[in-house]
Protein backbone atom coordinates (compact mmCIF):
# COMPACT_ATOMS: atom_id res chain seq x y z
CA UNK A 1 0.00 0.00 0.00
CA UNK A 2 3.11 2.59 1.05
CA UNK A 3 4.56 1.30 -2.13
CA UNK A 4 1.39 2.33 -4.41
CA UNK A 5 1.05 6.29 -2.87
CA UNK A 6 -1.16 6.23 0.21
CA UNK A 7 -0.11 7.32 2.64
CA UNK A 8 0.56 4.67 5.68
CA UNK A 9 0.10 4.18 9.55
CA UNK A 10 0.44 0.89 11.42
CA UNK A 11 0.26 -0.47 14.54
CA UNK A 12 0.68 -3.95 16.33
CA UNK A 13 -0.15 -5.24 19.56
CA UNK A 14 3.39 -7.18 19.43
CA UNK A 15 5.60 -3.89 19.13
CA UNK A 16 8.39 -5.68 18.06
CA UNK A 17 6.69 -6.49 14.67
CA UNK A 18 5.92 -2.78 14.28
CA UNK A 19 9.83 -2.22 14.18
CA UNK A 20 10.78 -5.02 11.95
CA UNK A 21 7.88 -3.61 9.69
CA UNK A 22 9.63 -0.32 9.28
CA UNK A 23 12.36 -1.12 8.43
CA UNK A 24 11.55 -2.29 5.49
CA UNK A 25 8.82 -0.47 4.65
CA UNK A 26 7.75 3.29 4.46
CA UNK A 27 4.69 4.61 7.23
CA UNK A 28 4.08 6.15 10.67
CA UNK A 29 4.00 3.49 13.48
CA UNK A 30 1.06 4.44 15.91
CA UNK A 31 1.15 2.99 19.91
CA UNK A 32 -3.01 2.49 20.16
CA UNK A 33 -5.36 1.47 17.63
CA UNK A 34 -7.06 5.44 18.03
CA UNK A 35 -3.67 7.09 17.10
CA UNK A 36 -3.50 4.82 14.09
CA UNK A 37 -7.02 6.04 13.01
CA UNK A 38 -6.53 10.09 13.80
CA UNK A 39 -7.12 11.26 10.62
CA UNK A 40 -7.40 8.01 8.38
CA UNK A 41 -10.14 7.43 5.61
CA UNK A 42 -9.53 4.38 5.97
CA UNK A 43 -8.22 1.57 8.64
CA UNK A 44 -7.59 -2.26 7.81
CA UNK A 45 -7.19 -4.84 10.14
CA UNK A 46 -6.53 -8.79 10.67
CA UNK A 47 -6.21 -10.24 14.10
CA UNK A 48 -7.17 -13.33 15.72
CA UNK A 49 -10.80 -13.83 17.15
CA UNK A 50 -14.05 -12.18 18.10
CA UNK A 51 -12.61 -10.59 21.48
CA UNK A 52 -9.37 -9.00 19.35
CA UNK A 53 -11.56 -7.12 17.35
CA UNK A 54 -14.08 -5.87 19.77
CA UNK A 55 -11.16 -4.81 21.63
CA UNK A 56 -9.34 -3.12 18.69
CA UNK A 57 -12.59 -0.90 17.53
CA UNK A 58 -14.58 -0.71 20.29
CA UNK A 59 -12.23 -0.80 23.37
CA UNK A 60 -9.83 1.98 25.48
CA UNK A 61 -7.85 4.05 22.56
CA UNK A 62 -9.57 1.83 19.84
CA UNK A 63 -10.04 3.03 16.66
CA UNK A 64 -14.14 4.53 17.18
CA UNK A 65 -12.21 7.05 19.72
CA UNK A 66 -10.44 8.46 16.54
CA UNK A 67 -11.62 7.51 13.31
CA UNK A 68 -13.46 10.43 11.45
CA UNK A 69 -16.93 10.10 10.10
CA UNK A 70 -17.34 9.31 6.71
CA UNK A 71 -14.32 6.53 7.57
CA UNK A 72 -14.67 2.78 6.93
CA UNK A 73 -13.11 -0.18 8.64
CA UNK A 74 -12.02 -2.60 6.72
CA UNK A 75 -11.82 -6.47 8.52
CA UNK A 76 -9.45 -9.22 7.49
CA UNK A 77 -10.19 -11.31 10.80
CA UNK A 78 -12.56 -14.16 10.09
CA UNK A 79 -14.82 -13.67 13.00
CA UNK A 80 -18.67 -14.74 13.51
CA UNK A 81 -21.44 -13.44 11.30
CA UNK A 82 -22.63 -12.31 14.32
CA UNK A 83 -19.72 -9.70 15.91
CA UNK A 84 -19.16 -8.42 11.88
CA UNK A 85 -23.32 -7.14 12.12
CA UNK A 86 -22.68 -6.21 15.56
CA UNK A 87 -19.62 -3.67 14.51
CA UNK A 88 -21.46 -2.81 11.50
CA UNK A 89 -24.29 -1.15 14.23
CA UNK A 90 -21.52 0.12 16.49
CA UNK A 91 -19.69 1.93 13.75
CA UNK A 92 -22.76 3.95 11.90
CA UNK A 93 -23.90 4.74 15.28
CA UNK A 94 -20.26 6.93 15.05
CA UNK A 95 -21.19 8.20 11.18
CA UNK A 96 -18.04 5.04 9.87
CA UNK A 97 -18.60 2.16 7.85
CA UNK A 98 -17.13 -1.36 8.84
CA UNK A 99 -16.92 -3.89 6.19
CA UNK A 100 -16.07 -8.11 7.16
CA UNK A 101 -13.60 -8.86 4.64
CA UNK A 102 -12.30 -11.90 5.66
CA UNK A 103 -9.28 -13.69 3.27
CA UNK A 104 -8.37 -16.74 1.36
CA UNK A 105 -4.87 -17.67 0.04
CA UNK A 106 -2.65 -18.06 3.39
CA UNK A 107 1.05 -17.02 4.22
CA UNK A 108 1.65 -17.04 0.04
CA UNK A 109 -1.23 -14.96 -0.40
CA UNK A 110 -0.60 -12.57 1.59
CA UNK A 111 3.05 -12.29 0.84
CA UNK A 112 2.55 -12.22 -3.18
CA UNK A 113 -0.25 -10.19 -2.92
CA UNK A 114 -2.84 -12.94 -4.29
CA UNK A 115 -5.52 -12.99 -1.94
CA UNK A 116 -8.95 -13.51 -2.36
CA UNK A 117 -10.99 -11.14 -0.35
CA UNK A 118 -15.09 -12.47 0.56
CA UNK A 119 -16.28 -8.93 2.11
CA UNK A 120 -19.82 -7.82 3.27
CA UNK A 121 -21.46 -4.40 3.89
CA UNK A 122 -22.36 -1.43 2.35
CA UNK A 123 -21.95 -1.67 -1.00
CA UNK A 124 -21.02 2.18 -1.59
CA UNK A 125 -18.34 1.69 0.94
CA UNK A 126 -16.97 -1.17 -0.52
CA UNK A 127 -16.67 0.39 -3.79
CA UNK A 128 -14.37 3.05 -1.99
CA UNK A 129 -12.32 0.61 -0.98
CA UNK A 130 -11.71 -1.78 -3.91
CA UNK A 131 -9.08 0.15 -4.97
CA UNK A 132 -7.11 -0.25 -2.04
CA UNK A 133 -7.85 -3.76 -1.80
CA UNK A 134 -7.14 -4.97 -5.42
CA UNK A 135 -3.18 -4.44 -3.98
CA UNK A 136 -2.85 -7.14 -2.46
CA UNK A 137 -5.78 -9.36 -3.89
CA UNK A 138 -6.34 -11.38 -7.16
CA UNK A 139 -10.06 -11.44 -6.74
CA UNK A 140 -12.21 -9.15 -4.34
CA UNK A 141 -16.14 -9.50 -3.93
CA UNK A 142 -18.98 -7.97 -1.97
CA UNK A 143 -20.99 -10.96 -0.99
CA UNK A 144 -24.08 -9.06 0.17
CA UNK A 145 -24.96 -7.34 3.60
CA UNK A 146 -22.87 -6.99 7.15
CA UNK A 147 -21.70 -10.49 7.82
CA UNK A 148 -21.86 -12.21 4.27
CA UNK A 149 -18.09 -12.28 3.65
CA UNK A 150 -17.87 -14.21 7.21
CA UNK A 151 -20.37 -16.52 5.83
CA UNK A 152 -18.53 -16.97 2.82
CA UNK A 153 -15.13 -17.55 4.48
CA UNK A 154 -17.34 -20.50 6.79
CA UNK A 155 -17.87 -21.85 3.33
CA UNK A 156 -14.15 -21.44 2.44
CA UNK A 157 -13.25 -23.37 5.27
CA UNK A 158 -15.11 -26.33 5.44
CA UNK A 159 -14.38 -26.60 1.90
CA UNK A 160 -11.03 -26.79 2.57
CA UNK A 161 -11.07 -29.39 5.41
CA UNK A 162 -12.11 -31.78 3.51
CA UNK A 163 -9.95 -31.49 0.38
CA UNK A 164 -6.91 -31.51 3.13
CA UNK A 165 -8.44 -34.76 4.73
CA UNK A 166 -9.06 -36.44 1.30
CA UNK A 167 -5.49 -35.27 0.16
CA UNK A 168 -3.66 -36.55 3.24
CA UNK A 169 -5.30 -39.89 2.58
CA UNK A 170 -4.67 -40.27 -0.84
CA UNK A 171 -1.22 -39.27 -0.31
CA UNK A 172 -0.78 -41.78 2.73
CA UNK A 173 -2.67 -44.93 -0.30
CA UNK A 174 0.00 -44.18 -2.35
CA UNK A 175 2.77 -44.46 0.00
CA UNK A 176 1.02 -47.69 1.25
CA UNK A 177 0.89 -49.20 -2.29
CA UNK A 178 4.46 -48.58 -2.91
CA UNK A 179 3.74 -45.70 -5.83
CA UNK A 180 6.06 -43.03 -6.45
CA UNK A 181 3.88 -40.11 -4.73
CA UNK A 182 5.84 -37.69 -6.51
CA UNK A 183 5.02 -39.07 -10.02
CA UNK A 184 1.29 -40.24 -8.85
CA UNK A 185 0.61 -35.67 -7.49
CA UNK A 186 2.09 -34.81 -11.29
CA UNK A 187 -0.14 -37.33 -13.02
CA UNK A 188 -3.43 -36.51 -11.09
CA UNK A 189 -3.04 -32.71 -10.39
CA UNK A 190 -3.30 -32.76 -14.39
CA UNK A 191 -7.01 -34.27 -13.81
CA UNK A 192 -10.02 -33.90 -11.86
CA UNK A 193 -8.28 -34.17 -8.10
CA UNK A 194 -6.66 -30.77 -8.83
CA UNK A 195 -6.84 -28.04 -6.26
CA UNK A 196 -4.97 -25.48 -4.65
CA UNK A 197 -3.73 -27.71 -1.56
CA UNK A 198 -2.43 -30.15 -4.02
CA UNK A 199 -0.59 -27.62 -5.79
CA UNK A 200 0.65 -25.86 -2.99
CA UNK A 201 0.92 -28.45 -0.53
CA UNK A 202 2.16 -31.84 -1.47
CA UNK A 203 5.67 -31.09 -1.17
CA UNK A 204 5.76 -30.13 1.72
CA UNK A 205 3.95 -33.22 2.91
CA UNK A 206 5.56 -35.60 1.57
CA UNK A 207 8.49 -34.45 3.12
CA UNK A 208 6.69 -34.14 6.63
CA UNK A 209 7.18 -30.58 7.28
CA UNK A 210 4.27 -27.82 8.58
CA UNK A 211 6.21 -25.36 9.86
CA UNK A 212 4.59 -22.83 8.00
CA UNK A 213 1.39 -21.48 6.53
CA UNK A 214 -2.01 -21.46 8.16
CA UNK A 215 -2.15 -22.82 11.81
CA UNK A 216 -4.08 -25.51 12.97
CA UNK A 217 -5.03 -23.50 15.88
CA UNK A 218 -6.77 -20.73 13.30
CA UNK A 219 -7.87 -24.13 11.41
CA UNK A 220 -10.37 -25.05 14.60
CA UNK A 221 -11.25 -21.30 15.75
CA UNK A 222 -12.44 -21.24 11.69
CA UNK A 223 -14.12 -24.70 12.34
CA UNK A 224 -15.70 -24.00 15.42
CA UNK A 225 -17.57 -20.45 13.90
CA UNK A 226 -18.65 -22.47 11.31
CA UNK A 227 -20.13 -25.39 12.95
CA UNK A 228 -21.74 -23.00 15.50
CA UNK A 229 -23.32 -21.15 12.56
CA UNK A 230 -24.54 -24.93 11.19
CA UNK A 231 -26.33 -25.36 13.90
CA UNK A 232 -28.22 -21.96 13.70
CA UNK A 233 -29.52 -22.55 10.01
CA UNK A 234 -29.49 -26.44 10.27
CA UNK A 235 -27.07 -27.63 8.20
CA UNK A 236 -25.39 -30.98 8.40
CA UNK A 237 -21.78 -30.62 8.02
CA UNK A 238 -20.50 -34.69 9.17
CA UNK A 239 -17.35 -34.45 7.08
CA UNK A 240 -16.20 -31.39 8.76
CA UNK A 241 -17.30 -32.27 12.34
CA UNK A 242 -14.83 -34.93 11.95
CA UNK A 243 -12.20 -33.24 10.19
CA UNK A 244 -12.31 -30.98 13.21
CA UNK A 245 -11.81 -33.81 15.43
CA UNK A 246 -9.02 -34.68 13.46
CA UNK A 247 -7.27 -31.44 14.04
CA UNK A 248 -7.99 -32.04 17.84
CA UNK A 249 -5.58 -34.96 17.43
CA UNK A 250 -2.74 -33.07 15.55
CA UNK A 251 -2.92 -30.48 18.73
CA UNK A 252 -1.94 -33.48 20.78
CA UNK A 253 0.96 -34.34 18.85
CA UNK A 254 2.09 -30.52 19.81
CA UNK A 255 0.82 -29.34 16.02
CA UNK A 256 -0.82 -26.16 17.31
CA UNK A 257 1.03 -23.82 14.71
CA UNK A 258 1.51 -26.25 12.40
CA UNK A 259 0.25 -25.81 9.06
CA UNK A 260 -3.02 -27.44 7.86
CA UNK A 261 -1.71 -29.70 5.58
CA UNK A 262 -0.43 -31.48 8.84
CA UNK A 263 -3.46 -33.96 8.99
CA UNK A 264 -1.15 -36.51 6.89
CA UNK A 265 1.00 -36.41 10.35
CA UNK A 266 -1.61 -38.08 12.10
CA UNK A 267 -2.47 -40.77 9.52
CA UNK A 268 1.35 -41.69 9.88
CA UNK A 269 1.84 -41.67 13.60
Amino acid sequence: ISSAGYDLTVYNRTRKKTELWSREYAGKKALSPAELSEGCDFVFLCVGNNQDVEEIILGNKGILESLKPGGIIVDHTTTSAKLAKSMAIKASEKGVFFIDAPVSGGEIGAKEGTLTIMAGGDESAFARSLEILNLYSNHCQRMGESGSGQLTKMVNQVCIAGLIQALAEGMLFSEKAGLDTREVIEVISKGAAQSWQMENRWETMLSDYYEHGFAVDWMRKDLKIALEEAKKNNSLLPVTEIVDQYYGDVQKLGGNRWDTSSLIRRLRK
